[in-house]
C-alpha cells in the first residue's frame, strides 16, 4: 500500500509496553522506554534482576534505544500494575507515568555532551529573514546541506571528524549539550494527559548537531544549526521552521499534538506522521498556526544521512579544533582526553575521563552481562544507543583498558572492526510464531564462519580501497564492488537477518536482507536476489556482500 493510497488503518496501535504486556510465542513481551537511553547503574541491575526473575534472562535493546524482555510467565498478566516485572520497573523510576508509558520514545545523540564541543562554522550562511518568529527569533534558514540525502548512508558517529547536515564544522562533535532537553521532553510530555492517546510507535527525537539520529526517521525531529538555534524535522524532512534551542521541547510537543488533531479532523487511524498524506507539511503549518510563528522564507534544506552503526571503541573528547583535551586543558596529538571533572592530582593521564562505546551482539544483553556493564560504569551512567549499543560516559582512562577486556571477554564486543559490527536480526524461533528459522542463531553462525580475513590481526594494514579481486565468492552475483573493497566494523555494509518478509526490526539506510524462505535464505540488495540453499552457502554470500572475503 503506498502512502498515497492511505485512508486510515484499521486497528489502534497495539506496541507493548511494561503495563500491556504482548503475548508471543516464548511468553509475555514486555518494553520499557528509557528515554534519551540514559539509565543508572541501579537501574539496568534492576532490569538485569527482573528479566531473570520473570523473563528468559535477557534484556533485548530496540533501534529506539529502548530495552524489552521476553518470556514473562503467567504471573504477568496481559495488562495492569498487578503485573509483577511493571512493578520492579516502577520501583526502579522506569515506569514514572502508567498513562504515557508507551509514548515515552525520545531518540537522543548518544555521545552529546560527551566527546566535546563543536565549533560552529558556517561561513557564507545564506541571510535569514528580519521577520521574527513566536521567541522573538529571526526565521532563519540553514547553511548549505551536505550532498546527498536521507537515504544515503553516512561516516558512523564518533570522534571522526566532519560536518554537521548543516554545513556546519562539528570535528564530529555535536553543537549543543541536548542532555537537559531529554529530561525536559520526558516530563513535559507525561504532563500533558492530552498526548497520552499517541501511538505508541510515534518517536521524537533530539540530535545534537552532528547528524547522527535525525537521520532515523522519527516523527518530530529537533536538530541544531547554531548553538542557539534548531530546525524541526517532521517525519525526516526539514520544515523550514527555525527555533531557539531553548524552545525545542514547545516545538516537538507541538508537533504531537498537531499530529493528534491532524487525525481528528481526517477522522483517520495513523501510528506515524510518514503515513499521513502530505502529513510533514499538513503538521507544520499547524504547528505554525498553534506557535504564531511566521511564514517560513526560502531555505536550504537540511538533510541528515542515515547512521547505520554506532560509536564502539574509546571515545576522546576534542576541544573546537579537533584536538584531543589533557587533564591539565592543554592540547594537541598526544594529549589524552577529558571529560566532565578533570583530576590534576596524576603527573600523566590517570585523572583522564573518556567514554567507551559497546556494541551489543544482536542487541541481546544476558543478565550477566547487564550487571557487568552496570559495574563498568563508573561514570554513574549507562547510554544505550538506537544502533543497539552502549555507550559508558565517564570511564577513567587509566582503567579503560582493562575496562574493555572484561566486556570483551564476557561476550561484548569494543572492536570496532568486529566482523558483530552492523549485523542485526529480528527475534526469529521460537519467539515468532511467523518465523522460518531460527535467525539469531543462524547470523551467530555466519559470522562465526567469517574468513580469518574477516577481522585483521593486530598490526596488518588493511586491504586498500578499489583494490581488485581475486576470487569471486557467493554474492558477487549481486554486482557489488570487489568484496576486498570493503573491510569489516563500521565501514562494512549492515546485513539483517530476517525469519519472514516482515523484516522487522531492519535498520534504515542501505542494508543486506538476508530473508529466511524456509528452506534456506534469499539475500537481497540494490533491487537484486541471491538465493542459497544452507547456512554455509548464506555466510559465505553475506561474507562477500560485506567484503569480508
Amino acid at each position: 500500500m503506498s502512502i498515497a493510497d492511505f485512508s486510515g488503518r484499521s486497528r489502534l496501535d497495539a506496541c507493548p509496553g511494561a503495563l500491556q504486556v504482548h503475548p508471543a510465542a516464548d511468553g509475555g513481551l514486555a518494553r520499557v522506554r528509557v528515554p534519551g537511553g540514559r539509565l543508572t547503574p541501579s537501574q539496568l541491575r534492576e532490569l538485569a534482576d527482573a528479566a531473570t526473575a520473570y523473563g528468559n534472562g535477557v534484556i533485548e535493546l530496540t533501534s529506539r534505544a529502548n530495552v524489552q524482555v521476553r518470556g514473562l510467565g503467567p504471573e504477568n498478566p496481559g495488562s495492569g500494575p498487578e503485573n509483577g516485572f511493571a512493578a520492579r520497573m516502577a520501583r526502579a523510576g522506569l515506569l514514572p507515568s502508567a498513562t504515557h508509558e508507551r509514548i515515552r520514545n525520545i531518540l537522543a545523540s548518544p555521545l552529546t555532551g560527551v566527546d566535546g564541543p563543536a565549533e560552529p562554522n558556517d561561513p557564507g550562511r545564506p541571510a535569514g529573514s528580519a521577520e521574527p518568529n513566536k521567541f522573538g527569533r529571526p526565521n532563519k534558514p540553514t547553511g548549505p546541506a551536505q550532498p546527498g540525502g536521507i537515504d544515503e548512508p553516512s561516516r558512523p558517529s564518533g570522534p571522526s571528524g566532519g560536518d554537521a547536515p548543516n554545513g556546519t564544522k562539528t570535528n564530529g562533535c555535536g553543537i549543543a549539550d541536548i542532555t537537559p532537553l531529554v529530561g525536559e521532553l520526558d516530563r513535559r510530555l507525561c504532563a500533558r494527559p492530552a498526548l497520552a492517546t499517541l501511538p505508541g510507535r510515534f518517536m521524537f527525537a533530539l540530535d545534537d548537531g552532528r547528524g547522527d539520529v535525525a537521520g532515523l526517521g522519527a516523527d518530530a525531529t529537533i536538530l541544531p544549526t547554531a548553538p542557539d538555534e534548531a530546525a524541526l524535522l517532521l517525519a525526516g524532512t526539514d520544515t523550514g521552521l527555525r527555533v531557539p534551542l531553548d524552545e525545542a521541547v514547545t516545538v516537538l510537543l507541538a508537533a504531537a499534538e498537531a499530529f493528534l488533531d491532524e487525525l481528528a479532523t481526517r477522522d483517520v487511524t495513523a501510528w506515524r506522521i510518514a503515513e499521513l498524506p502530505d502529513g510533514p507539511s499538513r503538521i507544520a503549518t499547524r504547528v505554525r498556526t498553534a506557535l504564531g510563528l511566521p511564514d517560513t522564507p526560502p531555505f536550504e534544506p537540511v538533510r541528515p544521512h542515515v547512521v547505520t552503526s554506532g560509536p564502539v571503541g574509546v571515545i576522546e573528547s576534542t576541544d573546537r579544533r579537533g584536538n584531543r583535551t589533557g587533564v591539565t586543558g592543554e592540547t594537541g596529538p598526544g594529549k589524552a582526553a577529558g571529560h566532565g571533572d578533570r583530576d590534576t592530582d596524576g603527573p600523566g593521564n590517570e585523572g583522564t575521563r573518556v567514554a567507551l562505546g559497546v556494541a551489543i551482539p544482536l542487541g541481546r544483553l544476558t543478565s550477566a552481562q547487564a550487571l557487568l556493564l552496570a559495574d563498568a560504569a563508573s561514570g554513574g551512567e549507562i547510554r544505550l544507543t538506537p544502533w543497539r549499543g552502549v555507550v559508558l560516559p565517564g570511564l577513567d582512562r587509566a582503567e579503560v583498558t582493562g575496562t574493555a577486556a572484561r566486556l570483551e571477554a564476557a561476550g561484548l564486543v569494543v572492536d570496532p572492526a568486529s566482523p558483530w559490527i552492523g549485523v542485526t536480526a529480528c527475534t526469529g524461533r521460537p519467539g515468532c510464531a511467523k518465523s522460518l528459522a531460527d535467525v539469531q542463531a543462524d547470523a551467530a553462525t555466519a559470522i562465526g564462519m567469517a574468513p580469518p580475513s574477516a577481522t585483521s590481526p593486530p598490526g596488518s594494514e588493511p586491504p586498500s580501497k578499489g583494490e581488485p579481486s581475486t576470487t569471486s565468492p557467493a554474492g558477487s552475483e549481486l554486482g557489488m564492488a570487489p568484496p576486498s573493497t570493503m573491510g569489516p566494523g563500521t565501514d562494512t555494509l549492515p546485513v539483517h537477518w530476517a525469519g519472514c518478509a516482515r523484516r522487522c526490526g531492519r535498520p534504515r539506510g542501505r542494508v543486506a536482507d538476508v530473508i529466511a524462505t524456509g528452506d534456506g535464505y534469499r539475500l537481497e540488495l540494490d533491487g537484486t536476489a541471491l538465493t542459497c540453499s544452507g547456512i554455509e552457502e548464506t555466510a559465505a554470500a553475506v561474507a562477500a556482500a560485506r567484503g569480508e572475503m
